[in-house]
């Protein structure tokens, strides 16, 4: 059991993150909802509202005890895992989301979907725009065949730095194998 405090993520019932939030601040435990101020348009008036940046999650700073705690809110789903274990957020990640969300407002989130044998381009580092295939993904990285002077090169590449200019088409169950791989 951990006995350290961590950052984890946990998944909620839709629309209780707020709820959830509250709840477990008022058993003194560590909680982030991280909320984007974002402008809602009725037929009679616009209004600034807080929504979830993140729809179903929220952060907890919490040990191994406290976990089960936090498991038996209403609401909670269970903790994000990895492996079968729940998955530690570092400390840095969080503040990088607290000062992001502290400079910026109507934040949009974007998954980035990407798959093995996709075609893309690299947007930012020593290979800017340079074009290949994508022959593996792992946790944070991507590695890219660039085709060049008739050699072949690999480069481990931030999925974040990758445009998706073409996808090679394949079914739904394709597309999970290849991301199990």
């Amino acid at each position: 059991m951990l006995t350290s405090k961590n950052w984890f993520a946990i998944y909620t019932m839709p629309r209780w993150e707020k709820k959830i939030a509250e709840t477990l601040s008022r058993q003194d435990i560590t909680v982030y909802c991280p909320l984007n101020s974002v402008l809602r348009q009725w037929s009679d008036r616009k209004k600034i509202v807080q929504e979830p940046l993140f729809s179903c999650y929220v952060f907890v700073r919490v040990d191994g005890r406290e976990m089960i705690k936090v498991k038996e809110i209403e609401g909670v789903v269970n903790f994000v895992s990895w492996s079968n274990k729940p998955a530690v957020i570092r400390d840095v990640e969080i503040e990088i989301i607290k000062k992001f969300l502290d400079e910026h407002t109507n934040v949009k989130l974007e998954k980035l979907d990407i798959d093995v044998d996709d075609f893309v381009r690299i947007e930012s580092g020593l290979l800017n725009k340079r074009e290949g295939s994508i022959i593996s993904i792992k946790k944070n990285s991507v590695t890219v065949v660039l085709p060049a002077l008739g050699y072949q090169m690999t480069a481990e590449v931030e999925k974040s730095n990758v445009t998706v200019l073409s996808r090679t088409p394949r079914t739904g169950a394709q597309r999970q194998v290849s991301r199990l791989t």
